[in-house]
């Protein structure tokens, strides 16, 4: 099934407005879930998201749109999910609002995903004691960055 609603993805609905990001986020981003089937191997999801990007440049070059469009994909370990999304940016400037960085190797971020057992799910021992006394506060660790696959499908 997952292999499904990624080769899906290439045939949604596709907007490329830089003056309205929010739009183009609210209409090219997809959310893609554990299923009940038995999981894909790594090759056969890159494969996907590759024909899956190849798909959205062939419909890019179709549109009256003529400036840069990127296709990207993460693994969004909080919510157990693969993600992917299309931006009229390019691979620096996709709208995280934390520390990323562009890669062009899928595998790894596909086995992080196909590896998590519990997706979504935070388990006890990875929880951290918090000390709550009044005034007392550690600084927040800075967030590490985390691997996005992108793939150019616009001028």
């Amino acid at each position: 099934m997952l292999l499904t609603w990624i080769a899906e993805v290439a045939d949604e609905p596709l907007v490329f407005d830089p003056d309205h990001p929010l739009e183009e986020w609210e209409t090219n981003t997809w959310w893609l879930g554990p299923d009940d089937g038995p999981a894909p191997s790594v090759a056969e999801v890159v494969a996907a998201f590759r024909a899956t990007a190849d798909g959205i440049r062939r419909r890019t070059a179709e549109m009256p749109y003529d400036g840069p469009a990127t296709f990207y994909v993460w693994h969004d370990v909080q919510a157990g999910q693969l993600r992917c999304s299309t931006g009229s940016v390019g691979p620096d400037q996709l709208p995280f609002g934390g520390p990323y960085y562009p890669t062009e190797e899928l595998e790894p971020i596909v086995e992080g995903y196909l590896a998590d057992e519990d997706p979504g799910v935070v388990r006890w021992e990875e929880l951290q004691e918090v000390d709550d006394r009044a005034g007392w506060s550690e600084p927040e660790p800075e967030p590490q960055p985390f691997p996005v696959w992108v793939a150019a499908v616009g001028a």
